[in-house]
């Protein structure tokens, strides 16, 4: 941004420290009202509970949300065995199972290869999941008994990190879509017990780290502005060529550009020699059509 930018000209994305105890929409709204009229989403929801990444998309880029949710995640994730709770955090009530079995380090690293790959995971009751149009966890809080049905969902790794029972801390990298509460809930299962997360860090979304991140509870104007992110690292994953004054022209227009490598397949970022998103772009064989155009 510079010095003349306006609160119109937002075009970009913010990394946000979430705090815990409020909810992501709460972020994104303070952050509407520091920069309106100006559009603000959110990539990756996350819970009250949890702490971490939240990216913040400004302007044009909230079309970019999509693109931000494909990125990989990490997180630290803490979760207490030999309890279970309706919504496999502490959020509800807790019950402590009668005397539950306390598996051994080495049984837990044993279990967790299970839990890594592509697997079939079942979503929380208590979550976002649409069911009959209506969000899982509305009608869970009305009282309708829910078992959601298992989805294909990658994870790249999960490693111990502490381990005195009942506290269990792991560090997960993994894709889009996965429930951190399911992971506990499963490996519980899977170790003859349960388990409840009573706290969830995410650490990173893609290149946004969290030690990179803007502190949630003290968004303002002056920090939204210093501290955008170029759009472009929305879509870090895509492969990207290089755009001309004259492509950028013939795009802004809607036409298509020559291809500079007819192997170029799925959507392609199209960008400028100053590093500026242009357009998200397919190609037609010689040629490469805007999809989405940012100019």
């Amino acid at each position: 941004m510079n010095a003349e930018s306006t609160p119109t000209d937002l075009f970009g994305l913010l990394n946000v420290d979430k705090p815990a105890g409020v909810s992501s929409r709460k972020i994104v709204n303070d952050a509407q009202r520091l920069v309106r009229p100006v559009k603000v989403g959110h990539a990756g929801t996350l819970d009250p509970l949890a702490t971490g990444v939240l990216v913040l998309c400004f302007g044009r880029a909230t079309r970019l949300v999509s693109y931000v949710q494909q990125q990989p995640k990490e997180y630290v994730a803490t979760f207490l065995l030999g309890m279970r709770s309706e919504t496999d955090d502490i959020e509800r009530e807790v019950v402590e199972l009668t005397d539950p079995p306390v598996p051994t380090r080495q049984a837990i690293v044993a279990t967790l290869p299970q839990f890594v790959g592509e697997i079939q995971q079942r979503p929380p009751a208590y979550s976002a999941v649409k069911v009959g149009g209506r969000r899982a966890y509305k009608l869970a809080r009305q009282g309708n008994s829910l078992e959601l049905a298992a989805r294909p969902v990658t994870i790249d790794a999960i490693t111990v990190l502490e381990y005195d029972y009942p506290r269990l801390v792991v560090s997960i990298r993994c894709g889009s879509g996965t429930y951190v509460r399911s992971i506990g809930r499963d490996l519980a299962t899977t170790l003859g017990t349960a388990a409840v997360m009573s706290e969830l860090r995410r650490t990173a979304i893609g290149d946004f780290r969290v030690e990179d991140a803007c502190d949630g509870n003290a968004l303002s104007l002056e920090l939204v502005t210093h501290h955008l992110a170029p759009p472009s690292r929305a879509v870090a994953q895509l492969p990207s060529v290089t755009v001309s004054e004259a492509d950028i022209e013939r795009l802004r227009n809607g036409l298509k550009i020559t291809s500079p490598n007819a192997s170029l397949t799925g959507e392609i970022a199209a960008i400028a020699t100053d590093g500026q998103l242009i357009s998200i772009l397919s190609n037609t064989g010689d040629q490469l059509r805007p999809l989405r155009n940012f100019v």
